[in-house]
């Protein structure tokens, strides 16, 4: 029996439709292989938080917080000492400060707005906060020149991190994040090219001035290499659950 007999045999005796309803025979791919009438869903599910930062609260003057960056920057000589000694291209205030919202107001603007951000995804993560709040834990400044990079991290301790930009000229690198089940993926094979972008292993996120990105801290993440001859700034940071 050739391919195309066989192919009209299993036809003839497929089970008919009743209605509108479609069975897998109904439809037979070229190579005779069926479509099948599957329920598939998506697990454990990765989700990426993105907004104007102004959606919530009262706008942040994007102009100040740059200016207020490279304030700090310039004065910071402990963090620039450790950027110095740690090999991290440009600056940030990750080991140096912990205060920023006191030390300028601009920045308690910030904490106010991503301290609603933050409680906007944990209602959409659907957490049980036991009548606890998210606090912030972290907020410190990125300054990446070009040719910076950020490789590859988690933000262990903490339960949502963030990063919100200040900066972001042409050429400036996207944010990198990686799907938390590379490490088993084991003998998969590689996804096609254009694959659906909840398949893929590796999603690039090019954020917008102004905007707000917030995801679960067990998500690694990175920050490749700065293309733009101009500094990409950001401010990022992590919340708690408070104890």
């Amino acid at each position: 029996m050739n391919h195309q007999s066989w192919q009209q045999d299993i036809s003839d005796r497929a089970p008919r439709p009743c209605g509108n309803f479609t069975t897998g025979m109904d439809r037979i791919g070229a190579t005779g292989y069926e479509t099948a009438m599957a329920d598939i869903k998506s697990l454990f599910v990765t989700r990426l938080y993105r907004a104007p930062l102004s959606d919530l609260g009262d706008a942040v003057d994007p102009d100040e917080l740059e200016a207020s960056c490279y304030s700090i920057a310039e004065d910071d000589e402990a963090g620039q000492a450790w950027c110095e000694r740690e090999g991290y291209p440009g600056y940030t205030s990750y080991a140096s400060l912990t205060d920023l919202p006191w030390r300028f107001p601009v920045f308690q603007q910030l904490k106010d707005a991503l301290d609603k951000h933050v409680m906007a995804f944990a209602e959409d993560l659907e957490f049980d906060l036991d009548g606890r709040a998210l606090v912030l834990e972290d907020l410190w400044i990125n300054i990446l020149p070009e040719g910076g990079t950020h490789g590859s991290h988690i933000h262990p301790h903490s339960v949502i991190s963030g990063t919100t930009y200040v900066a972001m000229p042409d050429g400036a690198s996207a944010l990198k994040l990686e799907d938390p089940r590379s490490g088993r993926l084991m003998a998969a094979p590689p996804r096609k090219t254009g694959a659906r972008e909840d398949l893929r292993t590796f999603v690039y996120v090019a954020p917008n001035v102004g905007d707000v990105l917030l995801w679960e801290s067990w998500l690694r993440h990175e920050v490749p290499m700065n293309m733009s001859e101009y500094d990409r700034i950001s401010v990022s940071f992590n919340y708690r659950w408070e104890g």
